[in-house]
């Protein structure tokens, strides 16, 4: 039983486009009677994230109490940054009475847990539980999931053979370190592809975990808040790649900004980013542009070369209508220029 003293704090995680912050915002939408606070860990200089949930933002959950950590991952930054954001959030009056932190998609849990093992705030907080949200159609299709059984059959027989790569582990460590599986997009999937799913995440998984189908963000907040796993205590129970100490950064993965021209058509906005996935092996875009003659600020967000688009809310009066883009990818893939090149492309010359 969690020390009901310590504010529950629930760890949102799970891969790139996987559904965190569209679960968030239902959950601001829908607190079952809680008071939330938000923190957001981007990855990128742009904090996207951070964004669409103050536009989301109601009296249980006001704009104040939603914060974003966009100088690197939390569990790096954990005296200069998330310390002194749990403090402020924990000052607030009225106090919070459930922290939610959505990671970056490419964070590992873990080492965030043992960020919690400060004892500047050990005594204040506790991890109510951590909660893995995984796209059942990428899990079924194997993008993030390899067949261990295969690979490690491949291993014996070759060991020049590289059977891991960084998104397996991340995929691994996230749905290891949980307490509940939210498998989201259950409808692009399939009846299959979610069954081909729940099978590769039984498979990963060190223990048996509940798995829900969540679509659009939808869940009772009773199903995956007042779990009191007391994640912090737990930490054995929840093996990882990246056990050994220092074992962890993000150089495997790079982001680029891109700072947009006005768009006249979204659906060529949209092509280019599917050419760009195609042609440049992309993991993540998102953002927002700016479309000629028209008040409203276009929200863009893909999954390699799914492309999902829709008009926000109006641009503020104060703020610039530029559109800017962050564009991730493995490291070895990545190119500015390149990127640049499709995005924003030169426009024709009449001769």
């Amino acid at each position: 039983m969690a020390d009901l003293e310590k504010l529950p704090v629930t760890v949102v995680t799970g891969f790139l486009g996987s559904g965190k912050t569209t679960l968030i915002s239902h959950l601001m939408q829908n607190p079952g009677g809680k008071r939330l606070a938000v923190v957001v860990n981007e990855f990128g200089d742009v904090g996207v994230d951070g964004e669409i949930l103050k536009g989301c933002a109601i009296p249980d959950c006001p704009a104040e109490n939603i914060m974003e950590l966009a100088n690197g991952c939390i569990c790096c930054t954990v005296a200069d940054d998330f310390i002194p954001t749990i403090e402020a959030l924990m000052a607030l009056d009225p106090r919070p009475e459930h922290i939610l932190i959505e990671t970056s998609g490419l964070a590992l849990p873990k080492p965030l847990l043992k960020a919690f093992d400060w004892p500047d705030i050990r005594s204040k907080i506790t991890v109510d539980g951590v909660i893995a949200l995984a796209d059942a159609e990428a899990v079924a299709a194997g993008r993030f999931a390899p067949n261990v059984a295969a690979v490690d059959a491949q291993r014996l027989a070759d060991d020049s053979i590289d059977h891991e790569t960084p998104l397996s582990e991340v995929f691994e460590d996230q749905i290891s370190c949980a307490d509940i599986i939210l498998l989201t997009k259950p409808d692009l999937a399939g009846p299959d592809g979610v069954a081909a799913a729940k099978e590769i995440i039984a498979a990963e998984a060190p223990r048996p975990l509940p798995v829900v189908e969540v679509a659009e963000g939808v869940v009772d907040p009773r199903v995956i808040l007042g779990l009191e796993a007391a994640a912090e205590d737990d930490m054995d129970a929840r093996p990882s790649h990246h056990d050994a100490p220092h074992d962890h950064d993000h150089d495997d993965f790079e982001s680029v900004v891109i700072d947009l021209p006005d768009v006249a058509n979204p659906e060529e906005l949209v092509a280019r980013i599917e050419e760009l996935a195609n042609s440049q092996n992309i993991l993540r875009v998102k953002g927002y542009a700016n479309v000629t003659g028209k008040p409203m600020r276009l929200l863009v967000q893909a999954v390699g070369a799914r492309v999902r688009h829709q008009y926000d809310r109006a641009w503020k009066a104060d703020e610039p209508r530029k559109g800017r883009l962050v564009v991730i990818a493995e490291h070895d893939d990545i190119s500015a220029d390149a990127i640049r090149a499709v995005l924003t492309p030169e426009p024709a010359v009449a001769e």
